[in-house]
């Protein structure tokens, strides 16, 4: 930095070795105040108090503050943290763990190397079928996250020559959703209108369990799997398999594949990570980890930020009204936990938007609200309730393959089973929801059921 230095050490042969290489050394004990006394009047910017000798280190930062003042930035070395504490109370501006820094170090270049062998064994799975068709399955309904994940593994297998088609099934009934698709021009094709065995091979995206939240059928064989959602104990029966619980998108994850990979990302495709990544970390306040936020900043120069306004503000349809205003009609509180049954659905893509803004109200931590198709008994969840893991409470209300999400974001999807025989609507929105709550309840462990 061309900054002057003084280095200070008890030891003559160390301090006679830094003469012959042109420093200014003096022999000293950096504990004792006399050592130190000798440098007062000379203009210091910093003081780097780094011995391996935690007991010396905290006397020489009370000796320097007494001498030289608080504003010479002080940095000190500490072996652990309880001396690290130490000495920022007795006024160190800044104390390294040497530990720390090689570990972190160390966790990085793991890190990097992984990235490196993952990158290239999907790359080595996809060149052993170059010219063949891969079916790229997104959960049911799928959100943002889920599709631009498979728009970026669609964009990797076409650099390998592997012809890819997005498949879904459901419905895109949320107006963002909808919006999303429109703008960016996403090419999706409905599962339906396709048959599994006129592809080579399948890949799932945004989800990990065929036949969970798709329309696979349960103990598929799958050759790719990219999923940010935790499994459990779930066995899969894939090639190649890359679920990451610890980061807040699918989308962070397939944009670190692009990077490794070298494969230019253009201006939809990082406009659709971004919103991706967006969406799903609730704007970088839920299940957000550093990965999250270096994916998102390598994406915002290059993304379209006219298409992500117009995203963030799309129409609110009427049914999405009308099933806000059912949800808050039909609130049970339960002490911080809300649950509302908004009857019957048209649009599942209406009940997280009413979960989340019923969490807004005073006292409540925990939303669920539910409504019923046809065939199936949807249920959407948000919470900001530090002791509870929402996706495991579901899974345990309503069953491993039935429901999932993370801590503060969770849904289930459960068939109307014996309760479709019933023809009186009103006798069957009343049965499931005492069938509901009650398991919801019993999950969270609450058994008083009065209001």
């Amino acid at each position: 930095m061309g900054k002057d230095l003084i280095i200070v050490d008890k030891d003559p042969q160390k301090v006679e070795t830094l003469r012959e290489e042109a420093y200014e050394a003096t022999e000293g004990d950096i504990a004792d105040l006399k050592t130190l006394k000798q440098f007062v009047g000379k203009k210091l910017s910093g003081v780097l108090v780094v011995s391996s000798d935690n007991d010396a280190n905290k006397k020489a930062i009370k000796n320097a503050r007494d001498l030289f003042g608080p504003d010479t930035y002080c940095i000190a070395r500490s072996s652990d943290i309880i001396n690290k504490q130490e000495m920022e109370k007795l006024g160190a501006n800044f104390v390294f763990v040497p530990s720390k820094i090689v570990s972190k170090s160390i966790a990085i270049s793991l890190g990097r190397a992984e990235s490196m062998m993952l990158g290239s064994k999907l790359s080595g799975w996809l060149k052993k079928r170059a010219h063949k068709k891969l079916g790229i399955i997104v959960h049911d309904n799928p959100d943002p996250d889920a599709m631009a994940s498979a728009l970026a593994l669609q964009k990797i297998a076409e650099h390998h020559e592997v012809q890819a088609t997005i498949l879904y099934h459901g419905e895109i009934g949320h107006q963002e959703n909808k919006a999303f698709v429109n703008l960016l021009g996403i090419e999706l094709h409905r599962m339906e209108n396709h048959s599994i065995e006129e592809f080579d091979e399948l890949a799932l995206v945004d989800c990990a369990v065929p036949g969970a939240n798709n329309m696979l059928e349960e103990g598929q064989h799958v050759g790719l799997i990219f999923d940010h959602h935790p499994v459990g104990d779930v066995e899969v029966d894939a090639d190649f398999v890359d679920i990451r619980p610890n980061v807040g998108a699918t989308s962070t994850i397939m944009t670190k594949y692009l990077q490794e990979l070298n494969i230019e990302i253009d201006s939809v495709l990082s406009t659709a990570l971004l919103y991706g990544i967006r969406t799903d970390t609730m704007d970088f306040k839920r299940n957000t980890e550093s990965a999250d936020l270096s994916a998102a900043s390598y994406l915002y120069p290059l993304a379209d930020h006219e298409i992500l306004e117009q995203l963030e503000r799309p129409s609110m349809s009427i049914e999405t009204l009308d099933v806000l205003g059912e949800a808050i009609k039909n609130r049970q509180v339960f002490g911080s936990y809300l649950l509302s049954n908004v009857g019957t659905i048209r649009d599942r893509d209406t009940l997280p938007q009413a979960a989340e803004y019923l969490l807004n109200l005073e006292g409540i931590f925990t939303t669920i609200v539910f409504g019923v198709s046809d065939e199936w008994i949807y249920i959407s969840g948000r919470s900001n309730d530090i002791r509870i893991n929402l996706g495991e409470v579901l899974k345990k209300a309503f069953g491993e393959n039935s429901a999932g999400g993370h801590s503060t974001a969770a849904a289930a999807q459960i068939p109307l089973g014996v309760f479709s025989g019933i023809k009186d609507r009103q006798t069957l929105l009343r049965l499931v929801n005492e069938a509901v709550v009650k398991k919801f309840l019993n999950a969270v462990g609450v058994e008083e059921l009065d209001e």
